[in-house]
């Protein structure tokens, strides 16, 4: 029985680790919308705070 369990749980780990592996509707939308320079978000259309000095 508990060899069953630990068998059930590795199969739903692995099913897991497919999903994962699948590719994000949208994340490149996502990764355009970072600074190229500190990697943070940018929110709005103005430069990145790293860009401004003082």
């Amino acid at each position: 029985m508990l060899a069953k369990i630990v068998v059930l749980f590795l199969v739903f780990i692995a099913v897991l680790g497919m999903f994962g592996k699948l590719r994000v509707p949208g994340a490149k939308k996502l990764a355009d919308k970072r600074c190229p320079k500190c990697g943070k978000f940018r929110i709005g259309r103005g430069p990145c705070n790293c860009d401004k000095k003082g």
